[in-house]
């Protein structure tokens, strides 16, 4: 399982619209994607489990991928956060 740290710099956090392009970006890809914060571990590609980690800015997030494209999923989600959810 290959993983990276991502540190959230998006003015409202990992929150409704971030969250929505979060999930889309990790719903393309075949490969099984946990975010980890504060202690608790949740499917990427549930909005609904995004949410309920309350990631707020300056939070440093956990994505962990496993699976054929593991390593472009993780570049993705990476790319989609530097980019500051396109904002």
């Amino acid at each position: 399982m290959k993983s990276v740290e991502l540190t959230i710099e998006n003015e409202v956090g990992l929150h409704a619209r971030p969250a929505t392009l979060f999930v889309k970006a990790a719903q393309k890809h075949q490969a099984e994607i946990t975010v980890s914060f504060d202690g608790k571990s949740v499917s990427a590609k549930s909005l609904l489990g995004l949410l309920t980690l309350a990631v707020t800015k300056g939070s440093v997030i956990s994505v962990a991928a496993e699976g054929e494209d593991a390593e472009a999923a993780l570049a993705a989600l990476s790319e989609l956060v530097s980019n500051n959810f396109g904002e």
